[in-house]
């Protein structure tokens, strides 16, 4: 039993390690992509990977964060809507920094 408990315990870690590397990369992504402002180049891979690295690493945080604090537990809906703000406004702001 303490072997299946173990397991599930890791496997839902794994899976939110997953999900909020997809949602938070996606969401940082769209955010920086839809945020309003003159182009100065197509942007390159690498700027594309520090946006998905940035909206993960906002929505880990945010989850974390809210966790610690006492705002929600794992898994509810408040959590993942932390998670989606946080990586869109830390795509939103990475965007709206000049850039060379």
């Amino acid at each position: 039993m303490v072997i299946i408990d173990l397991m599930a315990a890791l496997m839902g870690v794994a899976m939110g390690f997953l999900a909020f590397l997809v949602l938070g990369g996606l969401s940082g992504l769209f955010a920086w992509s839809l945020y309003p402002g003159v182009r100065v180049s197509k942007p390159g891979v690498q700027k594309l990977l520090k946006v998905v690295l940035l909206g993960f690493l906002a929505a880990l945080t945010s989850s974390y964060l809210g966790q610690f604090m006492g705002y929600f537990q794992p898994g509810q809906m408040l959590e993942w809507l932390s998670a989606m703000v946080a990586s869109s406004v830390a795509g939103g702001f990475y965007r709206a920094i000049p850039q060379k």
